[in-house]
């Protein structure tokens, strides 16, 4: 893939530059106008501003914002979204390519007043600034979705608003931004709340057992079907069904799963009728679909069906402030109030780019205040509970990474047992007060439970 570059409004057709365009002012949006100036939809015009949570995709195709119908244009041709680098242009593997100022590009930032090439389309972009009319949140949450960057408050409002419909919704983001726990705060929001939310991992079932999870399967439907078994669908009937990376979906069941969500019925593997289900459909994916679409990976139709509402969560180098906000909060989770916060230690941690998001800051914080810089930090010595757990794990001489990984897990088990009993056994609202999705706490449970027995 290319290197992105900034391309200047009147710059000549093989000038390339790295200026970059200064932020707009916090009491002011930035709009633009995509003008067609040439080609079949020569006259139509767009706009767009940076008051919206999810990119402008361009093309042929139905789901398309900007939609051309020049035969040159792919289906999903390019993505246009606001960045704190300003409007950026993504190619998506276009068949024929995009061009900005008559150069080909994968990737580039615009600031207005640039020609964009697609097909036998020139599209025109004008840029100005308007008074603030972005809706942001006053909010520092949503549901346990935390984060007070103006990234995450302007999408609370659109997260609400999609909660309290009953649309199907696709979560976009990269591993680790909490898009489990944002579905899961959508459904606690909705009218389906008094239902269960069933949580389906495409890439943790085999491909041959994928069906039969999905829809069930009768007994004797294949050898091991020792008894009936109903699939995810059924099992969220009158609530709430995620399905976490749907990208990975084989494309033998996506036609099964587009007809499960259109028709509201399913079909158990081995049996004859139909059973009607009453679900709400929330996916995720850390994939591009576009491009997956794009490439023929990923059915069009099914996109169409799934992608009526849709999120895009900024990965946490994009969120400005929430390192600070995050790790404060998980600091005050795990080590409670009595045990101040190191000083130093949120700028250490605002200088890394965490590519795991908000999960490996999550973990970065439990391995502090389990093993963390001690003396350093000046924070209290910890108490006899956790000096015993720290001299059984020096005593066996381990290397430092499988030592850590070791009182991590002792860790984890702890705070499980202490979470389970400040709630009285309840395991939704101990997964609640420790600020995790439940089917990671159960995960967690279920390893302490594995380690005692």
């Amino acid at each position: 893939m290319n290197e992105p570059y900034t391309a200047e409004a009147d710059e000549p057709a093989t000038a390339v530059t790295q200026t970059i365009p200064p932020p707009a002012p916090t009491d002011a949006v930035t709009s633009f106008v995509a003008d067609v100036v040439e080609g079949p939809d020569r006259g139509l015009s767009y706009a767009f501003d940076s008051s919206r949570p999810t990119s402008v995709l361009v093309g042929q195709g139905l789901a398309c914002d900007i939609r051309l119908t020049d035969r040159q244009v792919s289906r999903r041709h390019a993505t246009l979204d606001f960045t704190d680098r300003g409007l950026r242009i993504t190619d998506l593997e276009s068949t024929n390519g995009t061009c900005v100022g008559g150069l080909r590009v994968s990737e580039a930032y615009l600031t207005g007043g640039e020609v964009l090439r697609l097909g036998e389309t020139s599209i025109r972009l004008v840029c100005s600034l308007s008074p603030a009319t972005i809706e942001i949140s006053s909010a520092s949450s949503f549901g346990r979705m935390l984060g007070e960057s103006p990234e995450m408050r302007r999408l609370y409002p659109l997260c609400a608003r999609l909660a309290q419909s009953d649309v199907p919704i696709v979560i976009e983001g990269e591993t680790g931004t909490g898009k489990e726990v944002l579905a899961e705060a959508m459904h606690q929001g909705s009218a389906r709340a008094a239902g269960r939310f069933v949580v389906f991992d495409c890439t943790a079932v085999a491909p041959s057992l994928l069906e039969s999870a999905l829809f069930g399967h009768e007994k004797g439907a294949f050898t091991g079907a020792l008894a009936q078994r109903k699939g995810v669908f059924e099992q969220a009937h009158g609530g709430t069904l995620f399905i976490d990376e749907i990208g990975e979906l084989d494309a033998v069941l996506q036609p099964k799963l587009l007809r499960a969500i259109e028709r509201g019925e399913v079909q158990r593997v081995g049996a004859s009728r139909w059973e009607h289900v009453d679900v709400r459909i929330v996916a995720a994916t850390r994939r591009d679909l576009d491009r997956e679409v794009q490439a023929g990976r990923f059915r069009d139709d099914l996109f169409f069906r799934l992608a009526v509402g849709r999120v895009e969560l900024p990965p946490l180098r994009r969120r400005r402030g929430d390192v600070a906000v995050l790790a404060r909060h998980f600091w005050r989770q795990i080590a409670g109030d009595a045990r101040p916060l190191p000083p130093g230690l949120i700028s250490r941690l605002e200088d890394y780019p965490w590519p795991g998001n908000v999960r490996e800051l999550q973990n970065a914080i439990a391995r502090h205040v389990a093993v963390g810089d001690l003396p350093e930090s000046g924070a209290p010595r910890p108490a006899s509970s956790s000096t015993d757990a720290i001299d059984r794990v020096l005593s066996m001489d381990l290397p430092l990474p499988r030592a850590r990984a070791e009182l991590v897990e002792e860790f984890e088990r702890r705070y499980v047992q202490s979470a389970l009993e400040r709630n009285d056994g309840n395991v939704s609202r101990a997964a609640a007060s420790a600020g995790i999705a439940l089917r990671y706490f159960q995960l967690l449970r279920a390893r302490r439970l594995r380690r005692t027995t």
